[in-house]
């Protein structure tokens, strides 16, 4: 039991975070922060339905994946739910920063959420104060500055 949620802690942390940080830098643009305004003032209801819209919009995208795979398209279909599953994730968590203050005001939505918030966030913490966690950190953080070096270094060369 341990182990999925751990897995579903792990992705929130290193998936959907930073999947909606990239995706909130489409803001800067004028057309997209125009639609991103009008996102956060829509009322309960319709955050619920513009939140919900992806989950179904890509649900048929998954199905001819599927369908692929079935026909033996494994490549084709691997990278379709990976693209599919990437694109759906920072599209959803984006849109779940913009509407989720209006879903707060969905009474039910509020009931279901806020508990699961404070044991997600409680978990999450003892988690991150864990040796393992710890460790993995570490050997982020490294592969972040190995990458970040390695890319100016590659951009130096191109001058």
């Amino acid at each position: 039991m341990l182990a999925p949620i751990l897995f579903i802690l792990l992705f929130e942390e290193w998936g959907w975070e930073p999947l909606a940080r990239c995706f909130a830098a489409l803001g800067r643009h004028p057309g997209w922060g125009a639609a991103e305004r009008w996102i956060r003032s829509l009322p309960p209801w319709g955050a619920l339905l513009v939140f919900g819209i992806p989950v179904l919009a890509l649900f048929p995208v998954k199905l001819l994946a599927l369908y692929l795979f079935a026909e033996g398209h494994m490549a084709t279909s691997f990278t379709m739910i990976v693209v599919v599953k990437l694109a759906g994730t920072a599209i959803a968590a984006r849109l779940f920063q913009l509407t989720e203050p209006a879903l707060l005001q969905i009474r039910w939505f509020a009931r279901l959420y806020l508990p699961w918030k404070t044991w997600k966030d409680r978990k999450l913490g003892q988690l991150r104060r864990s040796a393992p966690w710890q460790k993995l950190q570490e050997i982020r953080n490294r592969v972040k500055l190995w990458t970040s070096r390695t890319w100016r270094d590659f951009k130096t060369s191109l001058l």
